[in-house]
């Protein structure tokens, strides 16, 4: 009787240890679905922010100070600056954590569109202004894939963290109709603008704040780099030489030699942003289902063929055909950029560590905004000396290398 007594006992502890287990389980999901759905919305006004900045900046650039593409290839420089020490402004806020470290951003980001509406009065402040907006912008690039993950179930980062961007992407439609109608129609101004994309930011910033903060579960080092990342190091280089490439010259063609508007990027906007609703959707479950090796050499090979699209066009076709081959190849390579998932992911599954995973995520973005300072000056130059044609010839030979480096991903 005492056995039976004791094994009933022990079988009673052993289920109230599944049960407890069960609702700790269940009151987490609960407080992971609550704070993504905070972090969905500031995904959501950040987005608005991000598609007003991104639809009139280079139109600003252009109208305000009267830029050649060389004087726009130097402006990178700074304007990367921000990006290439993230890894150090975020090591120092390792601290507070990803959600503190987020609201930070996003006012940081606040700030430097109010300097670029109200106190940009010569070049040189402007470009003050600029590295602000683009500090608070650039230290969100790695937060926000990480904060997605730890709000995610393993086997679901791909899903979650498409859906984010996918809310991210909608928003920035509602940014785009905002400029397009208001340039059109209301008479809306470059200052207009940046100041209706501050407050989107700051709003941002406000839900992040009713997200619940969490503190690293150790002291995280300010800096880290692993051997066993090295192949996301080189990635990320390769990446971010070919995609500014891409952001700073490609927009550049449409308005230096087809006099595209903003109402008219306004409209492209619009378009990438529905395509990219879709194409984060099918590169998030895709992440999942066939892996981060699949997803970036087929990304490699579209980028190829866009990169002969931007360079052959105006030789092979009329100015008319010309500009809505290099428009539909500014749409596909815009939208390709949920692709940018599939490094994080890949970070994620091969951590050594959790903690690893932001301060990883920051490095990556720091080699690849290095990168990025120096590849517009070289190719503003090579613009001047011998045609936008070369600098896309350029770009194929990195996209080649970039599938090179793609095919040699493996996860255990």
């Amino acid at each position: 009787m005492q056995t039976e007594k004791m094994i009933d006992k022990g079988s009673a502890d052993e289920i109230l240890k599944t049960k407890n287990g069960k609702l700790a389980r269940f009151l987490q999901n609960i407080k992971y679905d609550k704070d993504f759905n905070l972090f969905l919305v500031v995904g959501f006004l950040s987005g608005i922010a991000s598609g007003i900045n991104s639809t009139v900046f280079n139109n600003f650039l252009s109208d305000t100070y009267k830029l050649s593409a060389v004087a726009r290839g130097v402006v990178e420089f700074p304007r990367e600056l921000p990006g290439a020490l993230i890894m150090l402004v975020l090591g120092l806020l390792a601290f507070i954590g990803d959600i503190r470290a987020s609201v930070i951003a996003m006012l940081a980001s606040a700030l430097g569109m109010v300097g670029l509406g109200m106190f940009s009065p010569t070049f040189a402040s402007m470009l003050v202004w600029m590295m602000i907006l683009n500090l608070g912008m650039h230290m969100f690039m790695p937060l926000a894939p990480s904060i997605g993950m730890n709000l995610s179930k393993k086997g679901e980062y791909g899903i979650r963290l498409g859906r984010y961007n996918a809310y991210n992407l909608m928003a920035t439609i509602f940014g785009y109709a905002m400029v397009w109608s208001g340039f059109k129609y209301f008479g809306l101004t470059y200052r207009v603008s940046f100041i209706l994309a501050a407050v989107f930011y700051a709003l941002s910033a406000f839900f992040l704040r009713l997200m619940q903060p969490q503190k690293p579960k150790k002291s995280r080092p300010r800096l880290l780099f692993r051997k066993k990342y090295t192949l996301y190091y080189v990635l990320c280089v390769v990446n971010g030489a070919r995609k500014q490439i891409f952001l700073t010259f490609a927009p550049w063609v449409l308005i230096q030699y087809y006099h595209l508007d903003p109402p008219v990027f306004a409209v492209l906007g619009v378009v990438i942003a529905t395509v990219s609703i879709l194409t984060r959707t099918i590169v998030g479950n895709a992440i999942d289902r066939l892996g981060e090796r699949f997803v970036l050499s087929t990304e490699a090979i579209v980028l190829i063929a866009i990169c002969m699209g931007y360079a052959f066009a105006a030789n092979l076709f009329s100015p008319e055909v010309a500009v809505v081959i290099i428009a539909v190849c500014y749409i596909i390579d815009q939208s390709m950029s949920a692709v940018e998932m599939a490094r994080s992911t890949y970070v994620k599954k091969i951590a050594v560590d959790p903690d690893d995973v932001t301060l990883t995520l920051s490095v990556g973005t720091s080699v690849d905004h290095l990168v990025s300072m120096t590849i517009p000056v070289l190719g503003g130059l090579l613009w001047a000396s011998v045609g936008y044609k070369y600098v896309f010839l350029a770009a194929t030979l990195i996209a080649v290398l970039n599938l090179v480096l793609s095919r040699r991903i493996r996860i255990e």
